[in-house]
């Protein structure tokens, strides 16, 4: 006969604590059949995969935390951030905020609504550059770093494409283009609703 594990232990452990049913079981001295076969008997929503590996990187909870404008300045940052991840950030990556830019500014507006309207660490922000074969590496690093206040060390390894591949981008900079990441899946959701729910308004 099956020795019960109370509903109330499970939710405080599995829920409030966000243990998984492996570390349950572990804490409990049993099988994770048996956390399984409670959870079910109690009528217990398991997470999913993503939502589980979620919590995995992120055991503390989420590392950023939505800050409602409160202030006209903080509205038009707010609504300005959302405007260029409509029409500039990449949606189709499902794990990470992407936004590329050649402009300087428009980088910048976007890294002050990650930080003050998301509270995101600057420090956790990565970066890539892409530049064409003639223009200089270091000096690229060199401008972004100062003009965007970041580490090199926040840069992925710089992506060099043949002078020849002349397009719109080579037109518009010396220095290259720069995407601006944050991997963090929830976020990225969060904004995307944020975006869908603004699109919905306006119809």
């Amino acid at each position: 006969m099956q020795v019960m594990i109370a509903k109330e232990k499970l939710v405080k452990l599995y829920i409030s604590k966000g243990k998984s049913m492996q570390e349950i079981a572990t804490m409990l001295g049993c099988s994770v059949n048996k956390i399984q076969y409670w959870m079910v008997k109690h009528n217990i929503a398991t997470r999913s995969i993503a939502e589980a590996v979620y919590l995995k990187n992120n055991p503390d909870g989420d590392p950023f935390q939505f800050q409602e404008p409160r202030t006209l300045n903080t509205a038009k940052l707010f609504g300005l951030g959302l405007g260029l991840y409509w029409g500039e950030g990449t949606k189709a990556n499902k794990c990470s905020v992407r936004l590329g830019n050649t402009d300087p500014g428009l980088l910048a507006v976007f890294i002050r609504f990650l930080e003050e309207i998301f509270c995101v660490d600057r420090r956790d922000l990565k970066f890539g550059l892409q530049i064409f074969s003639d223009m200089a590496e270091k000096e690229s690093l060199d401008f972004w770093t100062k003009t965007l206040r970041i580490k090199k060390s926040q840069f992925y390894r710089v992506t060099i494409t043949p002078y020849r591949s002349i397009g719109t981008y080579r037109q518009k900079t010396r220095y290259g283009v720069v995407t601006v990441y944050y991997h963090n899946k929830k976020l990225r959701d969060n904004l995307v609703e944020l975006i869908e729910l603004g699109r919905m308004s306006t119809l």
